[in-house]
C-alpha cells in the first residue's frame, strides 16, 4: 500500500515512522520542506509538492494545523490524485470543516473521505499507539486497516457519518485540556500556599481520582521540563474549537473559555511552542 502523508509535524512524523515500520510505502510532504526531509533516513520518499506526494497513492493522510490549511492543501493535491483515493483526515478541525467543507471537497475530486482524528501525543505517535476516532461508511473500513493498524493501538468506529469522529475528538480533548490545566493549577496553588508541590502528587497517588496523566504532566511541571508532546499553541487552537462546538450545541462554554484564556496567556508569555503543561506559567504569573 502506498500512503501519502501531508504534514510532518510532531504527529505526522511519528505516524509516518510507524507506517514505515509496518512495511507501508510512504511519501511525505510538508510546507516547510526541512521538517519532511529527515524522514528520508527512515525510508520515506520526500515530495516537493503535495500534488506530487499523492500521485499514485492509495491513501492520503492529512495531519495539518486546522481546517483552512487542510482545505488549501487538498484543493491543490486532490486533482493530481488517482480517482477513488482514500483520504484519511486526521487533523483536529472545526465541526463544519469535518462534516461539511472537507467531505464536499473530497466528493468534488472523486476521493473517499474518512473523518479520523487521533488521540495521543508525540510518544504514542512514534510508537504506533494512538487511538483513531473514525467515521466513514462501512465499505471503506477494511481498506484502511493497514494504515490504522500501523499507527494505532485502538480504532474506534464512531459512526458512518463524517464529522462524528471529530465530535468525539473534541469531547476527548476537552477532558485532556481540563486535566492538564487542573494539574497546573493545583501545583501552582500548592506552591503558593508554601508547600512542596510533590506532596500534592503523592497525596493523589492511588486515590479514586488519580490519573496517570496527572503524574506525567505534574512531574514535568515540578521539574520545569516542557519538552513538547503537544504544544501550548495547539491547546489554544483546540480549546477554541471545543468552546465553539459547545456554543453550537447549546452547552455552556464558560469553563472551557476560561481554560482557553489560560493557555493563551501562557502562549502570550512566550511558552507557545512548549508542551501544554506550560499552562502552569499562566497560573504563576
Amino acid at each position: 500500500m502506498h500512503v501519502a502523508v501531508l504534514g510532518t509535524g510532531i504527529m505526522g512524523s511519528g505516524m509516518t515512522r510507524s507506517m514505515l515500520r509496518s512495511g507501508l510505502d510512504v511519501t511525505v510532504w510538508n510546507r516547510s520542506s526541512g521538517r519532511a526531509a529527515p524522514l528520508a533516513a527512515d525510508g520515506a520518499h520526500v515530495a516537493a509538492t503535495a500534488a506530487e506526494a499523492v500521485a499514485g497513492a492509495d491513501v492520503v493522510v492529512t495531519t495539518l494545523w486546522d481546517g483552512n490549511s487542510v482545505a488549501d492543501v487538498m484543493a491543490d493535491a486532490l486533482p493530481a490524485a488517482p480517482e477513488g483515493i482514500i483520504w484519511v483526515q486526521s487533523s483536529t478541525v472545526a465541526l463544519h470543516d469535518a462534516g461539511d467543507l472537507l467531505p464536499a471537497l473530497a466528493d468534488g475530486c472523486d476521493a473517499r473521505y474518512i473523518d479520523a482524528p487521533v488521540l495521543g501525543t508525540r510518544q504514542p505517535a512514534e510508537e504506533g499507539r494512538l487511538t483513531v476516532l473514525a467515521a466513514a461508511p462501512e465499505p471503506l473500513r477494511d481498506a484502511v486497516t493497514p494504515v490504522f493498524g500501523a499507527i494505532a493501538a485502538r480504532t474506534v468506529w464512531v459512526s458512518e457519518q463524517p464529522g462524528d469522529g471529530t465530535r468525539l475528538k473534541l469531547a476527548a480533548n476537552s477532558w485532556v485540556a481540563m486535566l492538564v490545566a487542573a494539574t497546573a493549577q493545583s501545583i501552582a496553588l500548592t506552591e503558593g500556599l508554601g508547600l512542596d508541590p510533590r506532596m500534592f502528587l503523592d497525596m493523589m497517588k492511588g486515590g479514586p481520582v488519580d490519573a496517570a496523566y496527572l503524574h506525567v504532566k505534574g512531574e514535568a511541571i515540578i521539574a520545569g521540563q516542557f519538552a513538547t508532546s503537544f504544544a501550548v499553541d495547539g491547546a489554544v487552537k483546540d480549546t477554541g474549537l471545543i468552546a465553539a462546538a459547545m456554543r453550537e450545541s447549546g452547552v455552556d462554554a464558560a469553563l472551557m473559555e476560561a481554560v482557553c484564556r489560560q493557555y493563551r496567556t501562557a502562549s502570550d508569555a512566550g511558552h507557545g511552542g512548549e508542551d501544554m503543561a506550560a499552562i502552569y506559567h499562566a497560573f504563576r504569573s
